[in-house]
């Protein structure tokens, strides 16, 4: 495996983000001594309660800068992780070194072998679904609660909107994507020169979207994909769930319209919570994070 690692002067004058990065050592699973680093970034008080915010595809823990003051303020240990791929975690070259199921490792192994994170109350959207309730559904132990928002665990049932197969056609056909213009595209609220950098920041160049390239292809969309069986295992223990679940779903996100009801239905922790819309696209954090945080610590102090 070959792996990259984005220079540290990359990230040098971040727009509104200044939280200094941390690192943890994974195995990369391709059957050598090889580990990559997984970055992560922590704040608020170290023995408060864990708020875990998984971001997704092609987005990195920036995402999350204008909710983790609010989440910190109010007491609360927060973790953000940038996905392996991303940010500013090593980037293994080779699209086929991305897989669903070493995505679940690498993730797996920084938040409970290593971090050893307990009663975690998950925020996860778009691919931070995908692996976060995937891990619910293996470690359902680890969690105190799930916050949903614009995400799903596909179970190879369902095939995804057709505004998700123009995004699919777009990556697959772009070598060197424009993943700050992706990222752009996907808020309702127009996005800063500054702010759309610092989703460029992690990718000097082509060489290091594997990842990004990689992730669209690797959602199940029919029984026999190879992450199928372990995604519909995962549901059998999320029909199961009663601890509390919230969807906090944008009003303006083609792609995840409506996929609230897949998990307020199928969930028992779900029923009776306050779900609601909030205004934004399919970066809902870039339209209304503190919004979103501030409902976040709310629900928390309601559901001890």
């Amino acid at each position: 495996m070959e792996i990259l690692r984005t220079p540290d002067d990359r990230f040098t004058g971040l727009a509104g983000f200044d939280l200094p990065p941390r690192y943890i050592e994974v195995a990369a699973g391709d059957g050598t001594d090889a580990t990559l680093r997984l970055a992560y970034v922590e704040a608020g008080d170290p023995a408060g309660p864990v708020v875990l915010l998984l971001h997704g595809e092609p987005s990195w823990s920036y995402l999350y800068r204008t909710m983790i003051p609010v989440l910190a303020d109010a007491g609360l240990r927060v973790i953000a992780p940038d996905l392996v791929g991303f940010g500013r975690s090593d980037k293994p070259a080779a699209m086929e070194d991305h897989t669903y199921e070493r995505h679940v490792e690498w993730l797996r192994a920084a938040l409970f072998d290593a971090l050893d994170l307990e009663a975690v109350t998950l925020f996860c959207q778009d691919w931070g679904g995908l692996l976060g309730l995937r891990l619910v559904g293996e470690h359902p132990d680890r969690f105190a609660r799930i916050c949903a928002a614009n995400t799903g665990l596909p179970d190879g049932t369902r095939r995804l909107p057709e505004a998700w197969w123009r995004f699919h056609d777009f990556v697959q056909n772009t070598p060197d994507l424009p993943v700050g213009f992706l990222v752009a595209s996907g808020v309702a609220n127009g996005m800063a020169p500054d702010v759309q950098a610092a989703y460029d920041a992690p990718f000097p160049d082509a060489a290091y979207k594997a990842g990004p390239r990689a992730m669209p292809g690797l959602i199940p969309q029919t029984l026999d994909d190879p992450a199928t069986p372990a995604n519909q295992a995962a549901w059998e223990v999320l029909r199961r769930f009663d601890r509390p679940v919230l969807c906090l779903f944008s009003d303006s996100d083609p792609i995840t319209k409506g996929g609230e009801r897949a998990l307020i239905e199928r969930i028992p922790g779900a029923a009776g919570q306050p779900h609601a819309s909030v205004p934004g696209g399919h970066f809902l954090q870039e339209d209304s994070g503190p919004q979103i945080a501030a409902r976040v610590v709310d629900w928390i102090g309601s559901t001890p």
